[in-house]
């Protein structure tokens, strides 16, 4: 049986940089994997390549299905979930209509209702008719992914969810995490808190130089110092 999420050999550039260098790797159903790697390496090109942002050279298949080459809200639209680095919100919209843009559509029941965002975040049912704009920085990080969530994808991809929050906002990020992965949806998450992919990820895959350097499990990779020293630690 073949993976949720296969790539192979994958390919990207930024004009003449060649920044992905024939990375391969797998996701599977309710799986929570971390790339992980140095800012710079291409994990964040990785899946802005898989969600057709950058053009991709080389296999991406979602359910045995090809995706290189669809266009992003074609991969949207088969279960895919992305939320970027950068917040993605609309600003001048209330969190509430942040939250109904991520519908799917409004007769499709999925996983995930307004009220079950409200239940883990109290704080986004207060500021519910509160323009997005006004919301802190992690404020905003959780309507984000709640709103990606509202799409009901089977896996989504997270870009550095942690980046820049207070603890106690790393602490809801990881609460987030736990309670995506019990409901059957698959993660694949771009970390740099090691913390946090330890604890939560089944497997772990390093990048460096535009490769895959490393992969396997949390355990694997504790014990593998030579790993940490050459490509994680500055």
């Amino acid at each position: 049986m073949s993976a949720l999420l296969e790539v192979e050999d994958l390919h990207a550039y930024y004009g003449k940089s060649h920044i992905l260098q024939g990375v391969s790797f797998h996701v599977e159903e309710g799986e929570i994997v971390s790339l992980l790697g140095r800012n710079g390496v291409g994990r964040s090109t990785t899946i802005k390549s898989i969600m057709g942002d950058v053009p991709p050279h080389g296999s991406i298949k979602f359910r045995g299905r090809q995706i290189a080459g669809m266009k992003s809200h074609q991969i949207a639209r088969l279960g895919l979930g992305y939320v970027p680095e950068n917040r993605d919100i609309f600003p001048s919209l209330t969190v509430r209509q942040n939250l109904m843009l991520g519908q799917k559509s409004p007769r499709h029941a999925g996983r995930w209702a307004a009220t079950d965002m409200f239940a883990m975040f109290p704080r986004l049912e207060e500021r519910a008719d509160t323009p997005a704009g006004v919301l802190s920085g992690g404020e905003q990080q959780m309507l984000t992914m709640c709103r990606t969530l509202m799409g009901d994808p089977d896996l989504v991809m997270i870009d550095e969810p942690t980046e820049g929050l207070a603890p106690m906002m790393v602490e809801l990020v990881g609460k987030l995490l736990g309670e995506i992965a019990e409901r059957g949806v698959s993660i694949l998450l771009v970390e740099q808190k090691l913390t946090i992919a330890l604890k939560i990820s089944r497997r772990l895959y390093v990048m460096g130089h535009g490769r895959i350097v490393f992969d396997g499990t949390p355990a694997a990779f504790e014990a593998d110092t030579r790993v940490k020293q050459e490509w994680l630690e500055v």
